[in-house]
């Protein structure tokens, strides 16, 4: 079926989907009740011809995406919180209340995506650029040291992954990632969205951001083969430099791959869907009435499977 353009991502103990313009955040309350928030989406970057090229939307719209992702998650954080009245405000959050006031959880936000954004560059940029640097005086061919230092960055973040899997929070987490890929999934399998047809419906999605952090990795392998660099210095800034290039190819690629049912690209695809094993886990049904609340927020659904899914082909084939 036609691609439903629908996106999202897991939260604490919620999903958050995002369809056109609109995103939904929906979290399940300690008291058992799902609370669900719509919102308007608009790009930090406005709505320039930069959001529209190809090869050049890509770091604009995974910025976007990381923006929206972190008050997703702030919302959900106080969704899940103690209740009000047990919750004691720390040093910190007085201080920027009172520095800041209305705008204290926006400056706090950034300063979160700041951290996550240098945390980022140090463990998957510059620390396989000193692998690799130092690789450099045993190893005299260029490209096998920028293989080595690709296969290196790729292991660290393979690691990453499997390691926080095994936190608590995480795993709630990965389970409400694939609650999110499967309802998506059953939409775009011509399946009304209910909690049975979610159910038996796959985990993994080729348009998931974790196919995209391994096509960024794959990529970054390719175009940093070709370059040379004699000092570390150089091979720190040309890394951080082409961190838009990479994104842009990467981004592109996945847009095609979430787009197409052509063998070469599936084929392509299925690293990402592998790591998917790791980064999702199969969701219990309290977490998928979840999911279907957040798709049901921003989505018409069966008006998609009335224009996209022929009745013959309305049937259970997953």
């Amino acid at each position: 079926m036609k691609s439903s353009g629908i996106g999202g991502q897991a939260l604490m103990e919620g999903v958050m989907m995002r369809a056109g313009d609109k995103y939904a955040c929906a979290v399940r309350k300690p008291d058992g009740g799902i609370e669900i928030k719509t919102e308007d989406y608009r790009s930090i970057f406005g709505n320039g011809w930069w959001l529209k090229t190809p090869f050049i939307r890509g770091m604009f719209n995974f910025i976007d995406s990381m923006v929206v992702g972190m008050k997703s998650l702030s919302y959900s954080s106080e969704i899940y919180a103690t209740p009000e009245e047990d919750y004691e405000p720390t040093r910190f959050e007085k201080w920027m209340e009172k520095k800041f006031g209305d705008k204290a959880e926006k400056i706090f936000l950034t300063i979160v995506m700041v951290i996550s954004i240098v945390f980022a560059i140090g463990m998957f940029v510059l620390l396989p650029s000193l692998f690799a640097s130092l690789l450099k005086t045993v190893i005299e061919n260029r490209f096998v040291v920028n293989l080595l230092e690709g296969v290196f960055r790729m292991t660290i973040f393979i690691l990453y992954v499997w390691l926080i899997s095994f936190m608590k929070d995480i795993k709630r987490t990965y389970m409400y990632h694939g609650a999110e890929h499967k309802c998506i999934n059953c939409i775009e399998s011509g399946l009304d969205l209910t909690v049975e047809n979610v159910a038996k419906s796959s985990r993994r999605h080729k348009r998931c951001g974790t196919s995209f952090m391994l096509i960024v990795m794959i990529i970054s392998i390719l175009i940093f083969m070709l370059i040379d660099t004699p000092t570390i210095w150089l091979r720190f800034l040309s890394r951080i430099l082409l961190i838009p290039v990479v994104a842009g190819v990467s981004y592109e690629f996945l847009r095609l791959a979430g787009n197409s049912d052509n063998p070469v690209v599936n084929i392509l695809s299925k690293p990402g869907l592998w790591l998917q094993g790791l980064t999702t886990a199969e969701p219990d049904e309290s977490m998928i009435e979840v999911g279907i609340a957040s798709v049901e927020a921003v989505f018409d659904w069966k008006d998609y499977l009335l224009k996209n899914s022929p009745s013959e082909e309305r049937k259970d084939a997953l």
